[in-house]
């Protein structure tokens, strides 16, 4: 087996490929990737250097392996097999208008199940896929003005930092070629939804999953506008369903684990195990509920129930109040043992460019919106929040702080 890695990675993975044939996919240089005395050759060498006969057809469909995020423990390969027809791409072509032949400009990395997506779903659709070797605000809507990209991939926190740029920058770059942007990868808070439609127009949509079930629920911009937070409705051939701890099925307007089935499935973990399956369903890790208009909301992890005083609180809801606070940028919240209530809530806060606020205000700004056992013990300010490659926030690096 060969290992392909690009040279920054080659660090990394100097002991995996210590007895692997190793080539490089990108470096800086025109001449490979070195390390320890050994220079690897390059990709475009084993091209103009290998063997172009015919090769007879493999024995078996292939199979993609995708990274969990990693927000809580060490990331887990997950397996997925091909989908058996184009039903999964009509289901989301269903709900994201995207079109064919036309120039996308893909932020979202590769490596992450929606950048990866796009990818695959690009090819089907003879799209052209604008790329850049890393996310930077401006460069982004520079590369999409410059090829007058149709659609634009993002996860939500890339929307926050393009919306940090001064308004000018913004304006600079002719976007009327946009008509869809595409989110997904972690939580969109209702106020970066209506801020980012606000400013680009009603183009913005919005899709939950997870790299186990792929997609879950699609917020289209008329979902996203009558009910800020949702994660939408599923597509067609998606089912989700709401179960208690149980395993029953949660009542109406009741929080419960969310379950998915469609399509895309996966088979289970590189290392062995998978997820809670209930119904032939499988779960999502995913706490939520659904309005009287079917929509559905995601309440939090449910490994990050919050049990204070013997009431449970889950963290998204206190940091989507947050995050709508002027003085606010964006907030993460944890529990922490607390001798007399088990657990205490922990607010950790990134100041907006506006007056400075103070915690006693956002203790207070939450008493006033939620109930009292909700509101922060402690609210600890820092410059920015610890997120992973996909923009997901960290918060075993918050738990870990003192």
């Amino acid at each position: 087996m060969a290992l392909v890695y690009d040279e920054e990675f080659a660090e990394l993975v100097a002991d995996a490929g210590r007895r692997r044939r190793r080539f490089v996919a990108w470096t800086e240089d025109a001449a490979g990737a070195a390390r320890g005395g050994r220079r690897d050759p390059r990709l475009e060498d084993l091209i103009a250097t290998g063997d172009t006969s015919g090769l007879p057809a493999p024995a078996a469909r292939g199979r993609v392996v995708i990274l969990t995020s990693g927000t809580t423990g060490t990331p887990k390969g997950a397996n997925r097999s091909q989908p058996k027809s184009l039903a999964p791409a009509a289901a989301l072509l269903s709900r994201i208008p995207l079109r064919s032949e036309e120039p996308w400009m893909v932020a979202a990395p590769m490596f992450h199940s929606w950048g990866f997506a796009h990818f695959t779903l690009g090819m089907m659709l003879g799209a052209t896929l604008v790329l850049t070797r890393r996310f930077d605000p401006e460069d982004t809507l520079r590369a999409a003005a410059e090829h007058r990209a149709t659609t634009l991939v993002v996860v939500p926190v890339m929307l926050q930092r393009i919306l940090e740029l001064a308004p000018e920058a913004i304006d600079r770059h002719d976007l009327r070629a946009l008509r869809v942007i595409t989110a997904s990868g972690s939580a969109l808070p209702g106020p970066l939804a209506a801020r980012v439609m606000d400013r680009f127009g009603d183009i913005l949509y919005n899709l939950y999953g997870s790299t186990e079930v792929a997609w879950a629920t699609i917020a289209q911009p008329r979902d996203l506008r009558a009910a800020p937070g949702t994660a939408g409705r599923p597509p067609m051939g998606t089912h989700v369903r709401l179960y208690d701890a149980e395993g029953r099925p949660a009542g109406p307007g009741a929080t419960g684990r969310i379950f998915v089935g469609n399509e895309l499935v996966f088979d289970g973990y590189t290392g062995g195990g998978g997820k809670d399956v209930v119904d032939g369903l499988m779960a999502t890790g995913d706490v939520g509920h659904f309005d009287d208009e079917g929509r559905l909301f995601v309440d939090g992890r449910d490994d990050e129930m919050i049990i204070s005083g013997g009431e449970n609180v889950f963290p998204r809801e206190v940091e989507d109040l947050l995050s709508h606070h002027p003085g606010v940028d964006e907030a993460a919240v944890i529990g922490v043992d607390d001798e007399r209530f088990g657990q205490r809530l922990r607010a950790f806060v990134v100041r907006g460019a506006g007056p400075e606020v103070a915690a006693d205000e956002l203790k207070a700004y939450v008493k006033e919106n939620l109930a009292g056992y909700k509101v922060p013990r402690e609210v600890v300010f820092v410059d920015e929040l610890p997120r992973n490659a996909t923009g997901k926030i960290l918060k075993r690096d918050l738990a870990a702080r003192p």
